[in-house]
């Protein structure tokens, strides 16, 4: 029987999913909904830079974190999206600027404003976490009020994430999540990957697309000393995603909703991540690939 069980990572409430095939998932609702731990007989899955306290404080993203509401960065503090003109104040609004001084990852990061509704056990073990997307200071760097809902659903040795977005009115959809994964005691350099994308996106020196692309030359094989921070606009079918090594295989697959890959893996971490996205990096300023909506549905699943 999988199971729900209540406990806390830093003094922080969080939700253990338990499955009877030896897989255990942790979110903390109180921190963003950041999927915190993802075991498999004990051993992490999930690479854990500087952990919940470091995402809660620095904004450091490890884990299994949201990118909402937009995934990577933007070329900027203003865009034009779904009918507004937007001006962020990075004093105001509560974004987080990258080296470049681009927002970068959305403005959820850590959010105390998850609400946990449901939670469930028996077949499956899930948790599901509501979030009303419309304080102020949200709103000042995103003017589209919405209510967020993500459900976690452990079954067996799969993760399912779904995530719901409902509106009154259009909204644009730029978010992602960012599954930060690792084999622990495999050297990174012996991890075999199965990459499904098709092709790659030119990147400026900011990490911007330039509108160009090119065909996604490398799309399996051992990692090796290989440094991924890349954008795939179009993926392959099917849109799957693994990384194995030391007798154990992870895998991603988008199942829907998500229509690009953020690749992110520098070569001196023992880290690799498969970011589902629904948009585009940089999608709210150059509208390239933009859904506007008041209602979308996107899911992926993590198997190990």
């Amino acid at each position: 029987m999988h199971t729900v069980r209540d406990s806390s990572i830093d003094d922080r409430a969080a939700v253990v999913l338990v499955s009877p095939a030896g897989v255990a998932a942790t979110f903390v609702p109180g921190a963003g909904m950041v999927g915190a731990s993802l075991t498999l007989g004990g051993e992490e899955l999930l690479f854990q830079r500087g952990g919940l306290i470091d995402y809660v404080k620095r904004g450091k993203t490890f884990g299994l974190p949201l990118l909402h509401p937009w995934a990577n960065r933007l070329d900027g503090l203003r865009y034009e999206a779904a009918g507004r003109t937007v001006t962020i104040d990075p004093h105001e609004a509560p974004v987080r600027l990258d080296e470049n001084g681009l927002p970068n990852h959305g403005v959820l990061g850590a959010s105390p404003l998850w609400k946990v509704t449901d939670t469930g056990e028996g077949a499956a073990a899930s948790v599901t976490a509501e979030l009303d997307f419309g304080p102020a200071p949200l709103l000042a760097a995103f003017p589209f009020p919405h209510h967020l809902e993500v459900e976690a659903r452990l079954e067996d040795r799969t993760l399912t994430v779904d995530t719901r977005l409902r509106a009154d009115e259009p909204v644009p959809i730029s978010f992602g999540w960012h599954p930060y994964l690792t084999l622990p005691g495999v050297p990174r350099a012996e991890w075999e990957v199965a990459l499904g994308v098709a092709t790659r996106a030119v990147l400026d020196d900011r990490g911007i697309p330039t509108g160009q692309t090119e065909p996604a030359t490398f799309t399996r094989g051992v990692l090796g000393d290989r440094d991924f921070d890349d954008f795939y606009p179009e993926l392959a079918d099917p849109q799957e995603f693994s990384v194995a090594g030391g007798g154990r295989r992870i895998v991603v697959r988008f199942e829907e909703g998500y229509s690009h890959a953020q690749i992110y893996g520098p070569a001196e971490q023992d880290l690799i991540c498969f970011e589902p996205m629904t948009a585009p990096v940089n999608a709210l300023v150059s509208g390239d690939g933009l859904t506007v909506s008041g209602d979308y549905a996107a899911r992926f699943s993590v198997a190990v």
